[in-house]
């Protein structure tokens, strides 16, 4: 167990509810009972009940001639890890679950073409981010605004570079909402995608500083609600027992695109000129993020809609359909199914006639799941991580490599960031979120210290080892920690009533301080040197390890209802508890001093695991 390991503890009551400690219980009661009736609205009814309302669901809705597996699907998603002692399915039916729980990995060909796809879509959003890198070398100085000759040009550089980001956090996240309820997942991923291959292309033709930047600020609107939808349409599909490694391969492969950018750049490298075009190797560069995202327009309607959007549109044969093109048999689709179902109706009641935006920080167990999904996704930005991602070329270079030999190491750094984000793929789940990041992020600025001292070594090739060294171990410690963590952790922290707009927040969030870094870092490296600017980030990491020690409780492997219990304590307890809880666990797992055990700050009786996170569809923590 890491030093500073935290595990979450649920108490039972003799009736099968959860409770916590009493000095905690009573909070936010109302928002409690708010959000429990998202738990899942099928708990308290009987059997009976039951099979006559999947009944009268199958037939008010054109799917009479699967009543008896929505009849059976009802009873499973009462309670999943019951269905053994249901006499209403025979064994056939059993061993089709009792599989499922067995062969999570087992899947249908359809789901893991989907998984492709939307990893596609993430490499395409590397790759948008990180061509720029090589890029940089070459552009600037033929537009006129070589960082080298004008301090004010370190601005310039900084503003087109962050252009998109600008437009995700003031436009582009804020159409995601409209965007998926008119187009559908694949109408937006598709829209998205042919937005990311024309403005990639139009990069490719500019002229002038200013005209690139136009170019890469309609960039954003292809980057935007496509970093909000993709990851959300992988988990409307997937189900419940991947579904967190599913989610988590968009950073996976964002990171990968990030590598592949940074090998066009040196593909394109030595292009030389021909007749009457300047600049044809960077020109490509920028245009190269293009070709993923064509073959994605052209692959996105093989793939099945999200079930979850045809509900919402009174389309239930389609969302059938799609889930039968999901899932191995025709019971596992309609209990996925009614269970949506269930779910939409229950969320419908809770939307009506409010402010869901004001909601984020008015009801105080939204306000928790707000604050703590702003940390994570603010210090994705402050740790440093695209600092590096997008100038790494520029940062080589002062280290005294040449542009070559700038961009092979950025190469190198790409390569790293994309293969230590996989060992996540396996602890996010077991060792935790709120774990990872606290055992990264002191790490994170210690790398980066070796890195920005390194700048003081006299001699050269010492100088270069020792940068190259401590980036190159920064990016392992970020991979599997402030990587993955924190898409993960704002889509599950929300209550479904406002989770869509929750998640536009957050991942606006994420691009408004993605334009901040990238706007300001070519002014920083030349205020302050290397040494101050890797100074600089390592210093927001010691705030982030606090900030998440304080107010970011574990989410792993807790259910609607848990997790409304989790973000209902108030966050002064939250804090006081974790302070108290830092010495005793350095003691305990650091020094291995033999030390009583703290009183948990919630307690649980019984583990709680996948069975808590409900049957299918999307509106489950």
């Amino acid at each position: 167990m890491s030093a500073l390991q935290e595990k979450p503890y649920i108490k039972k009551r003799d009736d099968g509810s959860i409770s916590m400690h009493e000095d905690t219980a009573s909070q936010d009661d109302t928002v409690q009972k708010r959000n429990a009736k998202l738990a899942n609205p099928l708990a308290h009814i009987s059997h009976e009940q039951l099979l006559e309302d999947a009944k009268v669901f199958a037939e008010t809705h054109g799917l009479e001639d699967l009543v008896l597996e929505f009849q059976k699907g009802a009873l499973v998603a009462q309670d999943p890890s019951q269905f053994e002692n249901l006499s209403q399915l025979d064994d056939e039916d059993k061993a089709i679950f009792r599989r499922e729980l067995t062969h999570k990995w087992d899947q249908p060909y359809m789901l893991y073409y989907l998984v492709i796809l939307c990893s596609m879509a993430a490499a395409v959003q590397g790759m948008d981010e990180s061509v720029i890198n090589g890029a940089n070398l070459f552009f600037a100085p033929q537009f006129g605004i070589d960082v080298k000759t004008n301090s004010n040009n370190q601005w310039l550089l900084g503003l087109v570079n962050s252009a998109p980001y600008l437009c995700c956090a003031v436009l582009g996240c804020w159409l995601t909402d409209p965007l998926n309820r008119f187009l559908g997942r694949r109408g937006t991923v598709f829209l998205t995608a042919l937005v990311s291959f024309l403005t990639c292309i139009w990069q490719g033709v500019t002229n002038s500083w200013q005209h690139l930047f136009v170019a890469r600020f309609v960039l954003g609107l292809g980057i935007g609600p496509k970093s909000s939808t993709v990851p959300v349409y992988a988990a409307e599909c997937a189900p419940p027992a991947i579904r967190g490694a599913l989610v988590m391969m968009w950073q996976t492969w964002t990171a990968f695109g990030i590598m592949i950018g940074t090998v066009m750049d040196l593909a394109f490298y030595n292009v030389s000129d021909p007749p009457h075009i300047t600049g044809l190797n960077w020109r490509l560069m920028l245009g190269s993020a293009g070709v993923p995202a064509l073959i994605i327009c052209l692959q996105v309607f093989f793939c099945p809609e999200s079930p979850r959007w045809y509900i919402s549109k009174g389309r239930y044969r389609e969302a059938y359909n799609s889930l039968a093109r999901l899932r191995h048999h025709p019971i596992q689709a309609a209990r996925d199914l009614y269970y949506i179902h269930v779910l939409l109706e229950a969320e419908k009641g809770l939307i009506r006639n409010r402010n869901r935006f004001m909601e984020l920080f008015t009801v105080p167990r939204n306000r928790r799941a707000t604050l703590a999904s702003f940390i994570v996704m603010f210090m994705q930005q402050f740790c440093g991580i695209n600092a590096i991602a997008y100038y790494s070329s520029n940062i080589f270079s002062e280290a005294n490599f040449n542009n070559l030999q700038a961009l092979l190491a950025s190469w190198g750094f790409g390569m790293i960031n994309w293969i230590f984000a996989f060992p996540a793929i396996w602890t996010i789940d077991t060792f935790g979120r709120r774990n990872l990041l606290l055992t990264t992020f002191p790490l994170m600025a210690i790398f980066l210290l070796l890195a920005g001292f390194a700048f003081w070594i006299p001699d050269q090739k010492a100088q270069i080892g020792v940068v190259t060294l401590g980036i190159y171990l920064f990016s392992m410690a970020y991979s599997p920690g402030e990587g993955p963590v924190p898409f993960t952790y704002s889509a599950e922290a929300f209550p479904l009533y406002v989770r869509d707009i929750g998640m536009s927040f957050a991942t606006a969030v994420l691009w408004f301080f993605n334009f901040v870094v990238a706007l300001t870092f070519p002014r920083l490296i030349g205020a302050f040197k290397p040494q101050g600017a890797f100074g600089w980030f390592a210093g927001w990491n010691v705030i982030g390890f606090i900030a998440i020690l304080l107010f970011v409780p574990e989410t792993k492997a807790l259910s609607l209802e848990e997790l409304d219990q989790v973000f209902s304590v108030p966050s002064h307890t939250h804090a006081a508890y974790q302070l108290k809880a830092l010495p005793h666990n350095i003691k305990k797992y650091i020094f291995r001093m033999n030390v009583p055990d703290m009183p948990p700050l919630y307690e649980h009786e019984g583990f709680i695991g996948e069975k808590t996170y409900g049957p299918g569809g999307l509106g489950h923590a």
